[in-house]
Formats: structure tokens, C-alpha cells, sequence
């Protein structure tokens, strides 16, 4: 059974992460959002009237409460996570997972975040890993999905006490001074502007939706 669709029901998975904070952050300044359910390991910082936190097992999920929308934020590195199996394990067997127990939850609209070149058929472990989601979140049936592909994400990592990556901070430094040169798809992207991409698009997605970097540069903060 769908909820009422008077206010939205929302859950969120990576709520803790760089674009997950800057969506929680909008989902919970949103009138039209009346509960927002945060899937995670550990409980995000804030703490809001409308956010309740589920600590769970994302290889044994249980059953979800009934929403409208689901929004996937799960990623991690391969060095973080330790092994390419681990990699997988969070970037696609754990989103794959609560998408199907949302969707079981009666959601129709999902927002991923994803990556530039993310290609199941690529030669890059990592791309090939977000192609692989994308490509089995596009045989489940939900009435509209955005799927939004950052390049080279900008924002306070270590505020999160998640390590810096060098490849962004040198991405970031690189379009500073050769912006001009850079493709608008390959320049570094704001969190807040992914997040708030995938906010204005989801709640209204008729069918599937793929935003480029380049797309998403032009998106205004998430309000806070």
C-alpha cells in the first residue's frame, strides 16, 4: 500500500556521507516532507522532528516503512573499504537492496547518486561497479528515477571524519586554474549542488533520468 500522498514519506540510505548530509538537509527543509528515514550504521548528527534513524544491516534489511521516495547515497573506496568485494558490497549490493525493500515499501520515485563513467562494461573497477547498479535499479519498476553523476565531488570531508581524497582536492585545484579548459562534465561539482539536483527532480520523475556533471554545475545550494 502506497502512503497518503498529502506529505511526502522519504528513506534515505548514506545520510552520513558528503551529498547524503546536504539531502537529509533539504528533505528536512522541506514543507512537503513529513517523515524522513534514515538507513545507516550509525545515526546521523542531526536530530529534527521529522528524522527517525534505523541502524541496520544492509545484507539483512528489515521491512521498511511505506514511503513515496527513496534516495541512495551509499559509496565508499576501495582503500576504505578494504577489498574490491567490500567496494561492491556498499556501492552496489547495499543500494541495490534498499531499493528493493523501498520499493516493496510502496516508493515509486528513486535518486542515486552515482558517478561520471559509471559503465558495468568499463575496464575501471570502480565504473564498472556503479554501471552495474545502474543497470539493475533500471529493471525495477519505479514510475521515475533520477540518477545524477557528479564528477569529482567538492565538500568538507574531514568535517564528516571521512579521509580526504587526494584526487579531489588535486581536481579542485586544477579547475581553479585551467576552469576554462576543463569540460563542464569533467570540472568538480558541489555536493550541495548534486543533492539539490536530485531533490528538485525526483519528487516529479516520470520515467528514468541520467544527470551529467555538467548538468548538475548548474544546480543552486540545497537551502539549509
Amino acid at each position: 500500500m502506497t502512503p497518503s500522498t498529502n506529505q511526502r514519506t522519504v528513506i534515505l540510505a548514506g545520510a552520513t556521507g558528503l551529498v547524503g548530509q546536504e539531502i537529509l538537509k533539504g528533505l528536512l527543509h522541506d514543507d512537503t516532507v513529513a517523515a524522513v528515514h534514515v538507513l545507516g550504521r550509525r545515526k546521523p548528527a542531526q536530530q529534527h522532528p521529522k528524522l527517525t534513524a534505523h541502524i541496520v544491516d544492509f545484507a539483512a534489511l528489515p521491512e521498511l516503512p511505506q514511503a513515496h521516495e527513496v534516495y541512495l547515497a551509499l559509496g565508499t573506496t576501495i582503500q576504505v573499504a578494504g577489498s574490491q568485494n567490500a567496494f561492491r558490497a556498499i556501492d552496489c549490493d547495499a543500494n541495490l537492496a534498499v531499493a528493493q525493500a523501498a520499493l516493496a515499501a510502496g516508493a515509486k520515485k528513486l535518486g542515486l547518486v552515482s558517478a561520471m563513467g559509471a559503465d558495468a562494461a568499463s575496464k575501471i573497477f570502480y565504473s564498472q561497479v556503479k554501471g552495474e547498479l545502474e543497470d539493475a535499479l533500471a529493471k525495477l519498476p519505479f514510475e521515475g528515477m533520477v540518477i545524477a553523476r557528479p564528477s569529482m565531488l567538492v565538500g568538507q570531508r574531514d568535517q564528516l571524519g571521512q579521509p580526504v581524497r587526494s584526487g579531489e582536492v588535486l581536481a579542485f585545484k586544477l579547475s581553479q586554474c585551467l576552469g576554462w579548459l576543463i569540460p563542464a562534465n569533467y570540472k568538480p561539482v558541489a555536493a550541495t549542488a548534486v543533492a539539490q539536483a536530485l531533490l528538485s527532480t525526483v519528487p516529479s520523475a516520470q520515467r528514468a533520468v541520467v544527470l551529467l556533471s555538467g548538468a548538475l554545475q548548474k544546480q543552486a545550494p540545497a537551502p539549509r
